[in-house]
């Protein structure tokens, strides 16, 4: 028998369920409760007509909304790259060549350390309000390092990523057709087992768009659904490939033409901005005002890497996504939530209506909008996922 509690006395809930409250895209619910039982949310409504349960928790005039969705992040690796953020500060410009770095340090690590390493930047993510993560390999670029680097993950989540195409791999610099074959062929028959997504780097210094459209058809054969890194530091046809191979997310999405906006409000996948990149490397921030006045759907994540957005926090995230990138704040906190559920195509998660997980975050304000406009405040007081309390 699973006990239920009733999480009461909240100013602002967001629900994610435009059936609800005020009618918005958040489902606004003011002076809210909100009903747990077991995993799952079965109740939201006015806390004076809140039903009775086995628990109570006061909410004390503070906001509830989903826990954050971080669709977007490459935990499993070893060592950091301070001096290269250090000397990028200093004017040198950031290309897809500093992960190299990352591959060594990593391919040196012991299974333990790389598991050590993931479970610290987990928590501190879930401290932030984090609920779900998706991460990705990419720093082995071996068959038996990718492979390696999915199992440590999938030990902590559902949501993993085969990227060995992350960059061609610096034992096959002088061949790279030969290591487009070995990831489509012995490197994802080792690693398809423990992954759902496939993901590619489409990216001058990274792979072209017929090597990427070949991996992510390889990936899609053995039962993976793609994702994408695509228009990241240059015009390119990632985003175009990713609607052509319905691809869940194409990610970045800093260089787009008017088809490639066309292309993604027609089709099925999540535009996901990842303004850490930008802020970590001075780049130009994606215009998400563009996308969202066309109707894209727009997903918002950290991309938690040690090359070029070594950050766990989806509040700063949503924080630079309204100064830098054209989004309101509700707007920045439904992309967070229920764009990142999307982006994983996910219904159970992002959303805090009847049959929804109970992840949920409390924020130390009367108002999701702090977000944005405390920016840098630790404001996240409790954390539920699937129905425990865990901060």
């Amino acid at each position: 028998m699973s006990s239920t509690t009733v999480i009461t006395n909240i100013a602002t809930l967001v629900t994610n369920d435009p059936s609800l409250g005020d009618g918005s895209p958040l489902g606004l619910i003011q002076d809210a409760a909100l009903v747990i039982d077991g995993d799952r949310v079965v109740w939201t409504g006015e806390s004076s007509k809140a039903p009775a349960t086995d628990n109570r928790v006061d909410a004390a005039g503070r906001a509830v909304l989903p826990g954050f969705v971080d669709s977007h992040s490459h935990l499993v690796f070893a060592g950091d790259r301070t001096q290269e953020f250090n000397a990028r500060m200093s004017g040198r410009a950031y290309s897809a060549g500093g992960i190299r770095t990352t591959v060594a340090a990593t391919r040196a690590a012991t299974d333990a350390e790389l598991e050590a390493n993931l479970t610290r930047y987990l928590a501190e993510a879930l401290r932030q309000g984090t609920t779900t993560f998706e991460t990705k390999s990419g720093y082995g670029l071996t068959v038996e390092d990718e492979s390696r680097a999915l199992r440590i993950a999938a030990a902590h989540t559902d949501e993993v990523t085969y990227l060995g195409a992350h960059i061609v791999s610096p034992d096959y610099a002088e061949d790279p057709a030969a290591y487009v074959d070995l990831v489509t062929g012995e490197m994802l028959d080792a690693c398809a087992p423990y992954a759902r997504w496939i993901d590619v780097f489409c990216e001058k210094g990274a792979f072209d768009g017929d090597q990427a459209r070949a991996i992510l058809t390889a990936g899609k054969a053995r039962g993976l659904h793609p994702r994408i890194h695509a228009n990241q530091l240059s015009y390119g046809p990632g985003v175009q490939l990713a609607v052509e191979l319905d691809a869940a997310s194409a990610d970045h999405c800093t260089h787009l033409t008017d088809a490639d906006v066309d292309a993604l409000a027609n089709g099925d996948t999540v535009a996901t901005l990842l303004p850490g990149a930008e802020f970590s490397t001075r780049a130009e921030w994606p215009n998400a005002r563009r996308l969202l006045d066309a109707g894209v759907t727009v997903a918002l994540s950290t991309d938690c890497n040690p090359g070029s957005s070594f950050t766990s926090s989806v509040p700063f995230c949503i924080a630079l996504a309204v100064r830098d990138m054209g989004m309101t704040p509700d707007e920045a906190v439904w992309s967070a939530t229920a764009g990142g559920a999307a982006a994983l195509r996910r219904d159970d998660i992002g959303r805090l209506a009847p049959g929804a997980r109970a992840d949920l975050t409390l924020l130390d304000a009367p108002s999701h909008v702090h977000l944005a406009y405390r920016p840098g405040v630790p404001l996240v007081a409790g954390v539920w996922r699937r129905g425990v309390r865990e901060v």
